[in-house]
């Protein structure tokens, strides 16, 4: 598969992929593949060649689970009851506090490899259950360590502003100056993040919190993205918008100002499937407003302990088309293309193109259309990250 402006999905029939040092040099039909003297040529067979997927929201590092939260909504208990009674997000922060480097290491890899084998090539992993300084630099570095000792390309992205620990209860701006302060002052010292990101919401951080996070990570020169409009809208996406944001995820309650901003500012709208599905949630995202505007459609598994502990980017995709609407084509484009850009990727990965990194996902497949289509079913045959 190569980039066509008219075939759907860029197919290109009896195609070539050539490549280098980990480089494409050459994605299109065999009949104008110039001579490159291979040294190895592996035929696939008639299989579908891919892009390597990218998962461009996740939470995969964090100490314990939320099994218990599962029965406690079944029973009838809200995501905001949780948070407020103390469970939600704070629930999962003595865990992750109290544990090693290694433990992380070790439960966050497990998921990882549930990922790499349905051909992710690229994660991006968030902290987030630390909530202190010291904390958010342990589940970072471990994120960094994954990407350093496993196949696969991880950027990391500091959620500091992800809820309001238990000891600043009440004090949310205090926890906003410790955030804004000393723990990205630690984040960048070390070279732990590549983006910064708030919860923007009822239960976590205001539009004006939000701002001033947004403020010291341009300061920092780090990107910025945003969990925005997720349980009701407070303009969350425009405001990150406003600052440039590669991406602004969740988005069931955007409106149209909100599409408006942030089609302008190029940033590119990140779906939960899985969140949605696990919360029951009822309320979608304007999935026909962003394509009315032209915004880029990714989707990720948000792989985290409380509302959506999923690891399957296939089943991902699914969701992506029986709850959103979502085309096969948008879903494979938003674990490829868009998911890329969602993380300032896009001319590096994200296509198969000369020049781009050869990450590469091989499938057992009749049509593209089956990654979406079957359930519980993986047909991956291989994954290549940067050629091997």
């Amino acid at each position: 598969m190569a980039p066509s402006v008219s075939a759907p999905y860029g197919a290109v029939e009896d195609g070539v992929v050539a490549a280098r040092d980990g480089r494409i040099l050459y994605a299109g039909p065999r009949a104008a593949a110039p001579a490159f003297g291979a040294a190895e040529t592996i035929d696939c067979d008639g299989r579908w060649i891919t892009p390597g997927l990218i998962d461009c929201h996740t939470h995969l590092v964090y100490g314990g689970d939320r099994a218990h939260e599962f029965e406690l909504r079944l029973q009838g208990a809200s995501y905001e009851e949780i948070a407020r009674a103390g469970g939600g997000i704070v629930s999962s922060v003595k865990a992750t506090r109290e544990a090693s480097e290694d433990a992380l290491f070790e439960t966050a890899d497990s998921r990882l490899q549930a990922l790499l084998a349905e051909g992710v090539t690229t994660v991006e992993i968030k902290s987030g259950y630390g909530l202190d300084t010291e904390s958010e630099v342990k589940v970072l570095a471990v994120a960094r360590r994954l990407g350093r000792e496993r196949p696969v390309r991880v950027l990391t992205t500091f959620l500091g502003a992800h809820a309001v620990p238990r000891d600043y209860k009440g004090r949310s701006g205090a926890y906003v100056d410790l955030v804004c302060g000393p723990m990205l002052d630690a984040v960048a010292a070390q070279g732990l993040a590549d983006a910064v990101d708030v919860f923007c919401e009822g239960i976590a951080f205001s539009p004006e919190e939000t701002a001033r996070v947004f403020t010291a990570a341009k300061a920092k020169g780090l990107p910025v993205k945003i969990h925005a409009e997720q349980l009701s809208n407070l303009g969350g996406a425009a405001l990150a918008a406003g600052f440039g944001a590669l991406s602004a995820d969740h988005l069931e309650h955007l409106d149209e100002a909100g599409v408006v901003a942030m089609a302008k500012a190029g940033t590119v709208a990140v779906v939960l499937p899985g969140a949605f599905y696990f919360l029951r949630e009822t309320v979608k995202p304007p999935i026909d407003l962003l394509r009315a505007h032209g915004v880029p459609i990714a989707l990720a598994t948000d792989a985290n302990p409380g509302t959506s502990p999923l690891t399957s980017p296939l089943m991902t995709m699914n969701m992506g088309c029986t709850l959103f609407r979502l085309t096969p084509e948008e879903a494979l484009a938003g674990m490829t293309r868009n998911a890329a850009r969602a993380l300032g990727l896009q001319d590096e990965i994200g296509t198969l193109e000369a020049g781009k990194a050869c990450d590469l996902a091989i499938w057992e497949i009749a049509r593209p259309a089956e990654l979406a289509y079957r359930i519980g079913f993986n047909p991956l045959h291989a994954r290549i990250r940067n050629g091997q």
